[in-house]
Formats: structure tokens, sequence, C-alpha cells
């Protein structure tokens, strides 16, 4: 265990002892990395003088949150994946926020009508490929069941999330019977097991066991810049990227997101916090620390991503796409995607 991971899980003890209520504090559970997040939290603390005491949850945050009930110390609660915010909200683990600063921030699609998630930032499901690869400009996730790709795709399981989630949009535009048809395709044409990570279709396609795969945006930015060390940087490069669509929309893209906790012991800084996340200056923040696409209208990305070219969302309402994770998990164990 790093040090980072040891020091937030000894704040997770503390957290059990009960509700920690400061004038000067705010207690954040996540699924995200520290080391992602930490220049967010340093530099809110910096901007309001409120500490932010963080609690590491890899999994079973949801859980976590509902099993401590109203003695958890939880604030504000940071996740990925659509599907998981509104699981929160489902679980009646959230309470609504009314802000006309995070109205202003974040466009009515990435956020609760009635206020109880909000985006923070997004990430796009783009498509690595061989850089031998010609005539890929046009290229549809629809596309990737082709049989001119058996034997030549490379993808993490299909019971991830973030599969799931794109597994999810396509069930809402195709229908099951479509969508199942789609993922034998898909399975036949894999080069190997689904399975690993999205850097492993990216070190795989390097390595010549597979031509293209699907991996997210902000690992393409983590890869080339050299965070994840000289090899990732040779796997980050070694590719070519691709934002593909769906046929007839755009490019699907998935969030990260934050509630304030029903309980949250200290509100008021709890909001504070999802305010400064959606400022401008915490946004370009969230794209040089994270690489992700900002949510605020008018901050720009990274260039490690604005080079990857015009990213176009696809329109299909994230809310949606939540609401069918389950019959997309179904539908990947019929066609035993992950065997």
């Amino acid at each position: 265990m790093s040090l980072s991971r040891t020091a937030f899980a000894l704040l997770g003890l503390v957290a059990l002892a009960g509700p920690a209520r400061a004038e000067s504090e705010v207690n954040l559970y996540t699924t995200r990395e520290p080391g992602l997040i930490r220049p967010l939290l340093d530099a809110f603390t910096k901007a309001s003088g409120v500490k932010v005491n963080t609690v590491f949850v890899d999994k079973g945050l949801t859980e976590r949150v509902a099993a401590e009930g109203a003695r958890s110390a939880a604030d504000v609660v940071m996740t990925v994946d659509i599907g998981n915010l509104l699981e929160l909200v489902d679980r009646d683990l959230a309470q609504p926020v009314r802000s006309a600063t995070l109205e202003a921030a974040i466009p009515a699609s990435l956020r609760d009508p009635e206020g109880r998630w909000f985006a923070l930032s997004t990430r796009a499901r783009v498509a690595y490929a061989d850089p031998d690869l010609r005539d890929l400009a046009g290229l549809t996730y629809e596309d990737l069941a082709d049989p001119k790709w058996k034997g030549k795709i490379c993808l993490r399981a299909g019971q991830h999330p973030y599969n799931t989630a794109l597994i999810s949009a396509y069930l809402v535009k195709h229908g099951e019977a479509k969508t199942e048809a789609w993922l034998r395709g898909v399975k036949d044409n894999l080069a190997r097991k689904a399975g690993g990570g999205d850097r492993d279709v990216a070190r795989d396609i390097v390595a010549d066991l597979c031509d293209i795969g699907l991996g997210n945006s902000y690992y393409v930015g983590l890869m080339r810049s050299g965070r994840g060390g000289p090899e990732q940087k040779k796997w980050g490069e070694g590719i070519q990227v691709v934002l593909p669509t769906f046929q007839g929309g755009g490019t699907h893209v998935n969030v990260s997101g934050a509630v304030v906790a029903k309980t949250a012991p200290n509100r008021d800084n709890a909001v504070k916090l999802l305010e400064y996340l959606a400022s401008d200056d915490a946004q370009a923040l969230y794209a040089k620390a994270d690489y992700e696409y900002p949510v605020k209208p008018g901050v720009a990305a990274d260039p490690l991503l604005t080079a990857l070219g015009p990213l176009k969302v696809d329109t299909t309402p994230l809310v949606e796409i939540a609401r069918n994770r389950k019959a997309a998990s179904l539908l990947v164990d019929k066609v035993g995607f992950d065997r």
C-alpha cells in the first residue's frame, strides 16, 4: 500500500468514530485516486481556508455510506460513472442542493434537475489503434462488430463500468436484440479474452497483439504526458487515437461527479467545495491534473486532449444510460463476453 493510500485508509478509520463537525473542515469520501484529486483539494483549501479530510474507498463506496447511516462523517461523496451517482440518489444517500453558482457553471444535462448530483468532469470513450491503420476518421462504435476486425480487437472486461455504460448507451439507441447481436459480434472479434485495463489495450496494440480497442480519453493524457512512467509513455505514443461516434450520433462520454451526503455534518462547507470544483480555476485544474474534459463551458481541455480533435458529445441522456446499466450487464453475461 502506498503512503497516500495508507493515509487515506487511516482517515477512513477516524471517520468511523462519528461525524466530524468543524467550522473549517469538510469530509470527502471518494473512489477517485488520491493523486488525481489532491491538487484540486489543496487549491480549495488555499482559496477557502477549509481543510478537506479525504477518505479513499476503492470499492463499495455506496455500501459504506449506507452502512454508516446517520453517524457517517461524509459531507461530499465523489465518484466516477453516472450510474454510481444515481445509485447514491436512488438509495436516498444524497440531499438536494440549490446553488446559483452550480447551476450557472454546469450545463443542465450534466446535473440533476433536483440538485442531488453534479457532474464535475467528463471523459470520452475513444478508440486506441495501430498507427498504421488508415481511414478511421469515420469510425463508429457499431463498426467494432464488423467481421473485418476478427481477431484484432482488445478490450477490458465488458462488466467494467466504463464498458457497461457504453453498452447501456447502445441499448438506448438500438434496443436489446441489436445490442445483443452487436456484443456477440464484438466478442467474436476479440484478439484475447476481455480483461485488464484501458492502458493494457494500448500496451497490447504496441505489442502487436491487436490492432484496435477502446479506452478512456484521460488515459491518453496520463500515458503521453509521462506521468505513468516511461513504459506507459511508449504505449501512449505508440497508438493513434480516434474519436468514434454512434451512427447518427456523437462520441460516448461518462462523468465524474459528486453529491452532498444526506447526513452531511458540514453541509455549508460541502456546498462550498462543490462550487469551487465547478469554478474556472478548478475546472482548469481538472483539465491539467486529470486530463479530463471540463464541464464548464469556456474552460479549455489540456492540449494533449485537444490534439485528438473536436469532441462531438453524444446526446443520449446520462440518466437513460444509467437506467439501462443492469440490462447491459445482463447482456454481457448472456453472450459470455468476459469468458
